[in-house]
C-alpha cells in the first residue's frame, strides 16, 4: 500500500478527531461551554472575568453571565483579587473540582469501552501507538 500524502492524511485525522471530540462531549452532563470554563480554571488556576472571556473568545458580559450561572451551581466562587482591590478572582469551588472530574471520567470511561468493544487486540495497539505520534505532533 502505497504511503498516503501528508495533506490526506492531515485531512482525516482532522475530521475523525473532530468527530470523535464531539461524541465523546456528548456525555457530559454540564453544558460544554460551562466545562470549558471549568477546564480553564483547573489548568490555568483562578482568573478575572476579563481574563476567562479573552481565553474562551466571548465577550467580557457572556463570560460574566456564564460566571454567574456556574456561581449559582456552586461550581465556582469569587474572591478578591490579591493585588487588584477593583477586580475579583474566579476560582473552582469544591463541587466545581469534583463536577469537573465526574465529566472527565464519564468521557474517559466512554472511549474506553468503545475501544474495548470496538477495537480488535491488535487495532488497540495501532491506537496506542498513534497516541504516541499525536503527541509528537503537538510538540512541533
Amino acid at each position: 500500500m502505497p504511503t498516503p500524502e501528508p495533506a490526506t492524511v492531515a485531512a482525516d485525522l482532522r475530521t475523525a478527531m473532530g468527530k470523535l471530540a464531539r461524541r465523546v462531549k456528548h456525555e457530559d452532563r454540564i453544558p460544554h461551554g460551562q466545562v470549558a470554563v471549568l477546564g480553564v480554571l483547573d489548568r490555568d488556576g483562578a482568573m478575572t472575568t476579563s481574563d476567562l472571556a479573552a481565553d474562551q473568545r466571548v465577550r467580557p458580559q457572556s463570560m460574566a453571565r456564564a460566571v454567574g450561572l456556574l456561581m449559582e451551581q456552586g461550581l465556582v466562587v469569587r474572591r478578591a483579587h490579591p493585588t487588584d482591590g477593583r477586580k475579583s478572582l474566579v476560582d473552582l469551588s469544591e463541587v466545581g473540582r469534583a463536577a469537573l472530574k465526574a465529566e472527565r471520567d464519564r468521557r474517559a470511561d466512554w472511549l474506553a469501552r468503545a475501544i474495548d468493544l470496538e477495537l480488535t487486540p491488535e487495532e488497540q495497539r495501532q491506537l496506542a501507538h498513534s497516541v504516541v505520534l499525536m503527541e509528537r505532533l503537538t510538540a512541533y
